[in-house]
Formats: structure tokens, sequence, C-alpha cells
């Protein structure tokens, strides 16, 4: 939702930090790189940008530059000196999923003013393209002088030259000092610093362009005597036939491209190599794109994002909606009633109206403001229409006009718009409730001017993923017995003037996919896996997957079958004579049908889980298996076969084996195992139904590698069922110093095999089926348990997160409080680094083997928790296989099975932990109360705040360190609210009340 103070105090902010003026097309663009959205003019009901910057004389002054460029001054006053300026703010923006933006100024505390350096003055908080200010009026820290000695260029070079040896991909320069610290325990002197453009001979430098400006890297001189020709120089700027590709490629990705995918993807989508001098010159992409590093001890991978195209001319057809709509809500005396805004959140609840078209689907958004704000209004209408004196009948009715109408049921008057006139009656539209009605001219009346005030309650949506289906009668069907008149959970996934939604039915055990559901109705049922029929042997069978829990996914012969792969084929082909970008997948959503790759193959997809905008899980919907990949690995289904994919259901049959001793669910990694090397492999099995379980939709079935399927004795079933493979080994049993080794067989569905993913199903990157070992004679099952891996202990732990000196400020983010004696907070300006790390952590977990892991007290791992991988640190580990886990970055402590660990590896230590424990300065320590943890944490827990430091308690491990630190809450406008007052005045209260 646009809120115009809200973007008042961004415009400000940014034309603060720039004295000399900002041209009008250039304020756009700061403007979306501060907050991640576009100026918001037609939310806030002016045509164009102009328009609205006129309206703010308050915070803008216009004018003409000696070019002709319309230029942008801020607008002087004295109640705007004490405003912060946040315009350098996005350059730490977050990148990932919706941005936020924190209000980091810190206003005059109202009392018991803080003393800083002796002096008591008000405290400001600054970020700036520069290295960090120290608040207003305090004095910075000195640095510490170490020992003078001589400066010897040799023995630097030398010491610099093994450190470079060691980070090929390139080092900040910033982070020299402390790395030569800590390895030849000296400072860097500062001679050297100056000198090391000199050394060409030991290094070379460039400035990238990235959200760091003043940051330089360093790289190691190349060894120009092992070439026997010089390179050929690369080109200074790309080509603009290049430069419009890879903008194609970027307008895509919105929320940010990794650089290292570019090559495949430019070579997928334009079939021809992407020149390699890009990605050893990324700055040539900065006119272009915002080039990021979020991994400072790899420079190479880096994020990038697409500018802002700016267009200042108006789009007329735009322009003439806006028109048609501002002239449709006004009444014949030229009264208007405001726009309805969407609401700010991202999952508001809607009332569904009615839907004759799902890319106009007619609703009401419950809540504050809305239909909270209608009831209000239409309780005042049957108050100010029950008087007779204010009771004034519409005698000339025309169409598009405004009206009260007296409705019979309950003696309610509505707001309508008269939509056709007849003799007798009218048809009229009622504005708030979106539907229309033919009634007596008899029930109209004036709508006095006071009910203008509320926009118009009813509004449109348009159902994603339905949009070439939007008239098809058994889609609109099957959301008519959905959603209509219900209450549902709408995800906003484009903010346009008719909003694009993805609706959610939250009131089962299971949240239904509305959008999805109503994509299914159109699948033909007599395509569908012929798995009904008990008793029917079924030859040419090809089984997909094997889960943990031992089941697993085959497709049968069939008339679906063949025609799906028909169509793949035929999409095999389309994809490779098409040299566009149309097809690559931009706005992902749970419940998305796309294509992926699976064994080198396009294969239909669903989106079942988003890690931000750049890692997704999906399920193979005809194989039957899962995996996390990430968006750029995805394809729109092409038009001319979406049809025909959409009408075949799913081909994966879920099956479980007959007539076994051991429940689905308590299988052994090692009985696992045995069935995917022996059903994987069969490229020619057979099967026999025993029965099937409709409400699970599961076939219970004997599985034969041959097509013996007549003899039992001979079945897979049969074999498993005399083998030792059932037998578990015992339980292990706590113990607070030795290691703990993972019973092969855990009592929790678990492990997985090589190639892949967490759900133990064949990861899409398999070039062919899992292979069997290689033995000279048959080695027996239970033989070949796995030896536990023992993590390496000569792995580094990440740097210890950089704080401000005591008495400075800075952005962070609560993620656990307990009381003001405990709480867990997160450096706000790093925060999406944190969520790159987690969605290369998913990459990378979801695709490796799961082996029998050494699980050690106090020792770090990462560890998967809620779809979700954590770096975590082992507190314990309990005798039934569950190990109690400390998330190192969000301060939770989660009770995990000891299945779900994997080694720590060193690509995932770079970046520090960012959970840090803290407790509230300016409140005495004690015992707090349950009331007072409550208050405590509604006021702080979840929600971005700023922190200013009081102390820091160093420690040993980083998880062991503690600060004691203020924290305001910057929200409102009009003052900060201090938390340690509020816990303070309350603990009074109840000493008092005692």
């Amino acid at each position: 939702m646009a809120d115009y103070e809200l973007v008042k105090k961004m415009l400000r902010a940014i034309l603060q930090s720039s004295k000399s003026g900002l041209p009008l097309s250039r304020l756009q663009a700061e403007y979306k790189e501060l907050t991640g959205e576009a100026i918001p003019h037609k939310q806030l009901g002016h045509a164009t940008l102009d328009t609205l910057l006129h309206s703010m004389s308050s915070v803008v002054r216009l004018d003409r530059g000696r070019s002709g460029e319309v230029m942008c001054y801020a607008t002087v006053g004295n109640e705007m000196a004490h405003i912060t300026k946040l315009a350098a703010r996005h350059h730490t923006a977050k990148k990932t999923g919706r941005p936020q933006v924190v209000n980091c100024q810190m206003r005059v505390k109202p009392s018991a003013p803080l003393v800083l350096n002796g002096r008591t003055d008000k405290v400001m908080f600054l970020y700036t393209h520069s290295p960090r200010y120290c608040p207003e009026n305090t004095t910075p820290p000195k640095p510490r002088t170490p020992h003078s000695s001589p400066y010897s260029p040799k023995l630097v070079q030398s010491r610099l030259k093994e450190v470079l040896s060691k980070h090929s991909n390139g080092l900040w320069v910033s982070k020299l000092p402390q790395l030569y610290r800590e390895l030849y325990k000296q400072d860097l002197p500062s001679e050297a610093l100056k000198d090391l453009e000199e050394w060409t001979h030991i290094c070379t430098i460039e400035k990238p362009c990235s959200s760091k400006p003043q940051e330089l890297l360093l790289y190691p001189a190349k060894d120009i005597s092992q070439t026997t020709t010089p390179p050929p120089a690369s080109p200074t700027v790309l080509s603009a036939d290049l430069k419009q590709k890879l903008g194609e490629l970027l307008l895509k990705y919105s929320s940010g491209l990794w650089a290292h995918a570019l090559p495949k993807l430019y070579q997928d989508t334009y079939k021809t190599k992407l020149p390699e001098y890009v990605l050893d010159n990324l700055p040539l992409l900065s006119d272009i794109c915002t080039i990021d590093y979020p991994m400072p001890d790899n420079p190479k991978r880096a994020i990038l994002y697409v500018k802002a195209v700016e267009d200042e001319n108006c789009n007329q057809e735009d322009l003439a909606d806006l028109r048609a709509r501002e002239e449709a809500g006004r009444r014949i005396s030229y009264q208007t009633v405001p726009p309805l805004l969407i609401p700010r959140e991202e999952y508001p609840s809607v009332l569904v109206v009615e839907a004759s078209n799902t890319n106009s689907v007619v609703l009401r958004y419950i809540g504050e403001g809305y239909s909270k704000a209608q009831e209000k209004l239409e309780d005042e209408m049957k108050e100010f229409y029950g008087q007779d004196n204010t009771k004034k009948s519409l005698v000339s009715p025309s169409s598009g006009q405004l009206t009260a109408v007296h409705a019979e049921e309950e003696e309610e008057i509505l707001r309508a718009q008269v939509c056709e006139v007849m003799s007798e009656k009218v048809k009229v539209y009622y504005v708030d409730h979106g539907f229309s009605e033919v009634i007596s001219k008899s029930k109209l009346l004036e709508l006095h001017e006071k009910f203008f005030r509320l926009p118009f309650q009813a509004t449109k949506c348009k159902l994603a993923g339905l949009e070439p289906f939007s008239q098809e009668p058994v889609v609109l069907k099957k959301f008519d017995s959905m959603a209509s008149g219900k209450i549902l959970l709408a995800e906003i996934l484009e903010r346009n003037d008719i909003p694009l939604m993805v609706l959610y039915d939250t009131s089962q055990d299971d949240d239904v996919n509305i959008n999805a559901a109503c994509l299914k109705a159109l699948q033909d049922k007599s395509l569908e896996s012929p798995m009904q029929v008990p008793n029917v042997a079924y030859m040419n069978v090809n089984v997909t997957s094997v889960s943990s829990d031992g089941t697993f996914c085959c497709q049968l012969p069939s008339r679906g079958l063949t025609k799906l792969n028909e169509v793949l084929e035929k999409a095999e082909t389309y994809f490779h004579s098409q040299v566009t970008s149309e097809s690559l997948v931009s706005r992902p959503f749970c419940g998305k049908s796309c294509l992926a790759r699976f064994k080198g193959k396009w294969s239909r997809v669903e989106i079942t889980n988003l890690h931000g905008s750049r890692v997704l899980d999906i399920l193979f919907v005809d194989l039957g298996v899962q995996a996390s990949v990430e968006v750029i690995e995805l394809r729109e289904i092409p038009p001319p076969f979406l049809r025909d994919l959409t009408a075949i259901p799913p081909q994966a049959v879920k099956c479980c084996l007959a007539d076994l001793s051991v429940s689905v669910g308590s299988w052994t990694p090692d009985a696992v195992q045995w069935l995917r090397d022996r059903a994987l492999q069969c490229s020619d099995c057979s099967l026999k139904i025993a029965k099937v379980e409709e409400s699970k939709r599961l076939a219970h079935v004997y599985l034969f590698t041959s097509k013996n399927f007549h003899d039992l004795s001979r079945s897979l079933n049969h074999q498993l069922a005399e083998s030792d493979l059932w037998k578990h080994q015992k339980d292990v049993f706590l113990s607070s110093q030795g290691p703990l080794k993972t019973p092969s067989s855990p009592k929790t569905p678990p492990t997985t095999p090589p190639n892949t993913n967490s759900t133990g199903n064949s990861s899409p990157s398999t070039n062919g089926r899992s292979k069997a070992p290689q033995t000279s004679k048959k080695v027996p099952p239970q033989s070949r348990t796995t030896p536990p891996i023992t993590p390496p202990r000569n792995l580094a732990l990440p740097p210890v997160l950089e704080l401000p000196p005591a008495g400075h400020n800075i952005d962070i983010y609560v993620s656990v409080a307990c009381h003001p004696g405990h709480f867990v907070l997160q450096p706000w300006q790093d925060m999406y680094k944190l969520v790159v790390l987690m969605g290369e952590m998913i990459l990378y977990y979801n695709k490796t083997e799961e082996k029998p892991l050494t699980v050690e007290k106090n020792q770090v791992y990462a560890a998967k928790v809620e779809n979700n991988w954590h770096r975590v640190l082992v507190k314990g580990v309990l005798t039934n296989g569950l190990v109690s886990v400390y998330e190192l970055d969000y301060g939770k402590h989660e009770l995990v099975s000891c299945t779900l660990l994997r080694p720590l590896i060193q690509e995932f230590r770079q970046l520090p932990f960012q959970g840090i424990t803290a407790q509230l300065a300016g409140v005495k320590p004690r015992q707090w109360s349950e009331e007072a943890s409550i208050v405590f944490r509604n006021h702080v827990e979840k929600k971005p705040l700023v922190a200013q430091l009081d102390s820091v308690q160093d420690a040993a491990q980083p998880w062991d360190r503690k600060v004691t630190v203020f924290l305001v809450d910057t929200s409102q406008e009009d003052r900060d609210v201090w938390v340690h007052d509020i816990m303070a005045e309350f603990a009074d209260e109840l000493t008092k009340a005692a």
C-alpha cells in the first residue's frame, strides 16, 4: 500500500543527501534503489510524477537547470532540521524478497537523556557511502598505536604474495589489515596500503561497481612469464546487441541473478556462448545493472540487479485508464471518492464475492481501514438517514451517479452507483459489496458528501497461473465451489491496478492453494494412470524414485503417459528452435506449473515452496521426485503445448511393497538402498496390485525385476522379507563428552542416496540412474553399512561479527525475545547476505548424499529445520536419536533428528554468525515476571529497531559473546519509543501493585 507520508519521508531523505539537487529522471532511480519500488504516483491519485511532486511543496522544490532538465531540490524548513539522511541506505538494502525500510532517525529523548563522552545531546544515526559516521557531538574512538618498527617493503611484499596465493578469487583491500594482523601478529604498515598500486608484480587492484563503491579488490598479479603471447585485450564496452540480450535476462530476474549463472543461461536462451571477458570484467555491466558482493571472500560470486528503466513520458493508455476510473467514481457534483489502496501486508485476508472471469475476481479486503471502516460507515449512514430531515430522495438518477440505497434487509443503507435507468426501476452496483441489483427508484437517496471519504471497498484481482483459462466453465465452477463467499488468505504477487494474487484456504488442516486446485479441474480423467484395479499385473513399469520411508513412485503404461511423452518431445524441439527470453520464469509462486530438466530432458514440475526469490522447491509431478533448484532452471510451458500438458494428470503412481512386516516409515537406510539398487537399475520392471488406499492415493503392490509376476516368491517383497535388512542398531545414549555416532538405521525416516535431495529422491541433475556397487561376488546386504563420517576439526569458525564502539547505533532485527535479560538480535545491514547464504545451503545440502555422521557436543554443523538449512551448535544429544541444537544466526533452540545434520563446509563459514545474544540496558537486572516478559516481547520481537550499544562482553566463542544495548522503536512519526523506559515503568507498576 502506498503511504503518502512514507513516500514524503523517503523523498525528503533522498533530496537532503543531494544538496546540489537531483534531475527528475534520476530521482525515480534513487527512490527505487532506496525502497525497492518506483514512486507510486498512480496509487496516490496522481496521473504523473510531476503532479505528485508539485503537491509536496513542503518536501520538494522543482526548477529547471541550465540544460532545461527539471531539477528537484529539498525544501528547507525548520521542522526538517532533525531528520537523519537515509538516502545511502539503498547500498545496504536487502536484495531478497520484498525490501523493508527502517526509520533510523532518533530524536531527542524525552526524559533522562544519555550522556555520551560527558555531553548530553541528541543522538543521530547515519548511513553513508563512506565509512560510518560517529553519532553527532561524540568523539570517534582513537585507534591503538602499535609499537613502531621500520617499514620493510620486501617483507610486506613477500607476506602479501603469500596472502594472495590463498585468495586467488580476490580480496577486499579493507579486509587486508585485519587478515595481516591475524596471520603475522603485526599491524600492516600504513605506507604499504599507499604503495599497493605500484606493486604490479605482486598484485592488481580493481574498483568494482557495487554497493560498496569505496571498496577496492585486490588480486594476485598474473605470471606473465608463463604466457608465450600476450592475451588479446578485452573490450572496454559492451556491444549494443550483447547489452540488449543481457538486459533482457536481468529484467526476467528483477530480484537478482548470480553472475556465475550467466554463461549457461545465456547459452540456453540465445544458443550462443557468452564472451568470457564479461565475467572477467563485471564493471562493464554497470550501466545496465548494479553489482553486489554478498560473499566478501569471493568477489567472483556477485549478484546482478537490473537498474530501473526510466520513462518520463506518461503512458497515454495508462493515463486514459486513470481518467476513466476517476470519471467513473465522480458524482454529478464532481465530488470524487479516493482510490482504494492495496493493503501493505503481503498476505491480507479477503472476502471473495464472485468471479465471472479469473482475470477479474471481485473481492473485499478484511481488516482495519477496510471491512471495519466500511462497517463503521454503514452504521453512520443508517443513523444519518434514519432522520426524516436528512432523507432526500434522488429524483432524477442518471447513469454513473452515486447514490444511497435503502436496503430492505435489516433496514441498511448502502452506497451504490447507478448502472442503468429504466422506466420505474434502476440497476445499481453496490460499490462496497461488489454485486448488482435491479431495484425500485423509490429506494434511491441522495448520497451526502461526507460519505464520499471512504474508498469503494469492492475491488478486483487476477488469479496467477489461470490467465489462459480465465473463462473456462470448469475452472469457474471449481472456483465458485471453493472460494465464493469465503474469507481466504491472499498472496499478492504484483501490486497493479488489478493485483495478481494466489488465494489460499487456511481453514483446513492443510492449506489449499485455490489457484492450483482450479488448474487441476482441467485435467482429463481418462488420461489418468490405471492404478485402481486390484489383482491386475503391469509390465514395462518404470520405477522413477524411492523415498526414504520405503514408498516409491513408478510410471505405468497408459494413454496419458504416451501422450505426455509425445508432447514433451515436441516441447524439446520447440525450445531448441527458439532464441528468446520469453520462456524464462520471472515470477515463481507456489502451485505454479512449469518445466525443469530431469536427466537432461524437460519434465513437468510444480513449485511447492519458495526460499526467497531465487531458490525454490519443486516436485516433478510425473516422477514423484522432489528437488531444490534455482529459479533460472525453470521454463514456462510453451503456449502451443500449454493446454495439452495441463489436461494430462500426473503420471507418477505412489506405491509401497505389500505383505511386509515393517510398515512404511520404519525402513532402515540399508533396506531403502537395497530397493534403490534393484528397482532403479531395472529398465523393465513388472508389478501386481494387491490393493489401493484411495484416501492416501497409495497402491500396495508386488514388485518384480522380471516378467515372472505369477510367482510371488520371486518378488522384491519376498526377497526383502527374507533378509536381515530390518535389524536396527541399538539406540545411542546421551554423552556430555564423547561423540555420538548416528545409527545407520535410525527410527526416524532417513538417509538419502548419492545424487539425491533431502527427500530421498533422485536429483534432477543426475545424468543416469544410480549404479549398484561393482563387486566380484555378492555382498550380504547387512554388511554394507556405511561407516560414520567425522567432520574435519581443522575448519576455522567464521570471523567474529564486527560491532561499532560503545555509544554508537546500529539497525537491528530482534529474532528472539524471552525477556529484557535475554534476547537475540541480528544486524539489519547484512541480513540479505544471510538470506543468500541460506539459499546456497539449501541448494548444496538438498543434493548431497546423506551419510552416518559422528555428532559431537559443542561443535558446529548444518541442520535442516522446517525445510531450511541452518548453521547450528550442538548443545546435547538425546537417547532417542534427537539432537538439541542452537541456531547461530537466529538464536533459536531446536530439537532435530541426528540424521538431519551435515558437516558445515568451508564455503558456509565465511559470513559471521548473525545472531547476537543481548540484554536491555537502562533497567536493573531482575527476575522478570511472565507479564513483563510478554510486554517486552510484544514491543520488540520480530521487529526492526535501532540499538544503541552500551557494552560488549567478549568470550572465547562467538556464540558466548553478549552485548548490552538500548532499544529504540523509531517507527512512529512523532516520537521515538525507548524500550527500557517502558519496562522500567511496568516494573514499577508491578512493584506498587504487590
